[in-house]
């Protein structure tokens, strides 16, 4: 069905791109798995059902993103009302939700020192952020970080129970939760075992927008099956970036009919509406090496193949 794609995952896999993937796609209203490779070349224990990933920035659209988009269904959320509407503490109010949802607020995402800053310290960093000049697409996690306060206030509650109430319980993702969690894949030799591998998640734990979500190829087949099947996803199949140059969604990816999210630790998630079809791929590609760069290009080769096959089923 994929032979292409399947056989850029072995050549991936030689070339120690990561070490082990576990793979889902959706066509034809049924999910076919593959799980290739090794959890970690260490003990070399296959990759098999079951295993949870840590989701990286693929968080932002599980958790924040799908929060938003029925927010702004239900007309609670205003697209272009600013942030400070909604949270009173971030001090500019030029920004608006739109800019944030598509990454053209132009905040500087610089914190000084960030490294050495304290829960109430990086929270007080991130509502003072300055503006650029430049609003044009630039993708950071800040956006999302400062989306997810935003929730917390209007809702009254942490992230971590904002998505349970509103997200994994409704739709029974039972094996979707805030790190840290007992038993996942690592992401690296020197991150402990389910601790989440993005710093700014590590200092804001529940109450981090942008990263922090461990998951499974189960929780997350039930989760895009709702962004083929339900009504609140139909609005996201539109460009909503105003300003010049790249296409955006609210909080995906969009490139002709097909939404996507991708995540630092090899992680990526792809929809289309249209079609009805969907993929998953979590893989660990931190634990040996960090090209990022190279990374980029082999992933966006594979998604590029991936869509190709998918069109011909």
């Amino acid at each position: 069905m994929l032979t292409a794609s399947l056989k850029k995952i072995d050549q991936h896999l030689q070339e120690k791109v990561y070490p082990g993937v576990s793979l889902a796609v959706y066509n034809k209203g049924a999910w076919q798995e593959y799980y290739k490779g090794v959890i970690d070349p260490k003990t070399k224990r296959p990759v098999k059902e079951g295993l949870l990933y840590d989701l990286a920035s693929v968080s932002k659209v599980v958790g924040v993103g799908t929060v938003i988009a029925f927010l702004l269904e239900e007309k609670i959320l205003k697209l272009d009302q600013s942030l400070q509407f909604y949270d009173p503490l971030f001090q500019n109010a030029q920004v608006t939700l739109r800019q944030l949802l598509t990454h053209t607020s132009g905040l500087d995402p610089f914190i000084p020192n960030r490294q050495s800053l304290s829960f109430s310290e990086l929270k007080e960093a991130l509502y003072g952020l300055s503006l650029k000049k430049e609003t044009s697409f630039h993708y950071t996690d800040v956006n999302f970080l400062l989306l997810g306060f935003m929730l917390e206030n209007v809702y009254g509650k942490s992230l971590a129970s904002i998505f349970q109430e509103e997200i994994f319980s409704p739709w029974g993702m039972t094996q979707t939760s805030f790190g840290p969690v007992k038993e996942a894949v690592p992401t690296t030799p020197y991150v402990p075992t389910g601790q989440v591998h993005d710093p700014k998640a590590q200092v804001l734990g529940v109450h981090a927008g942008s990263a922090g979500l461990f998951s499974t190829i189960k929780d997350l087949e039930i989760f895009l099956e709702h962004y083929l099947q339900d009504s609140f996803s139909t609005m996201l199949t539109q460009n909503y970036n105003l300003e010049k140059g790249k296409t955006r969604s609210l909080s995906w990816n969009l490139e002709g009919d097909w939404l996507d999210h991708t995540g630092y630790t090899g992680t990526f998630i792809m929809w289309n509406k249209k079609s009805q079809q969907a993929v998953i791929f979590l893989s660990n590609r931190t634990y040996e090496k960090d090209e990022r760069t190279q990374w980029i290009l082999d992933r966006n080769e594979l998604m590029a193949q991936l869509k190709e096959e998918l069109a011909l089923l």
